[in-house]
């Protein structure tokens, strides 16, 4: 039976919402001791992801202020996310094709957890994490 990414996904995934501030979210970011966190709109749906880069390269070195500036107005685009019951090969397709280390896990519209590039490493066969590694990394 293939591995799904439900199986080894980091659940409970905590957001940071729209309309919270990124001081907030760095905050949170902080206390989880994570470097990204899904935005959640008022209806509970994925709205983005904001990281601690974007904080500091998007709003602090652009002269903004991170005690007013909405996580909100840092989800660019539509959210890349992996489906719970998605194998490992597509999770993996994804992170390749989208170049990121982190998806968000959606069961039907709901936020269920979070797959790592780590999460997938300590999952996968010993012989394939180093390509695995390769291809993510950029």
């Amino acid at each position: 039976m293939a591995v799904k990414a439900r199986d080894i996904m980091t659940g409970g995934a905590e957001c940071v919402g729209e309309n919270e501030t990124l001081e907030q979210a760095a905050r949170k970011m902080k206390e989880l001791d994570v470097g990204a966190l899904p935005i959640c709109g008022e209806d509970n749906r994925l709205k983005g992801m904001v990281t601690d880069r974007d904080i500091a390269i998007k709003c602090v070195a652009e002269g903004g202020d991170p005690r007013t500036a909405k996580a909100g107005d840092f989800g660019e685009g539509k959210p890349v996310t992996i489906g719970a019951d998605d194998s490992i090969e597509e999770a993996i397709r994804t992170m390749q094709e989208h170049r990121v280390r982190r998806l968000p896990v959606i069961d039907g519209h709901d936020l269920v957890g979070m797959l790592s590039q780590a999460d997938i490493a300590r999952n996968y066969p010993e012989e394939r994490v180093g390509e695995l590694v390769e291809f993510i990394s950029y």
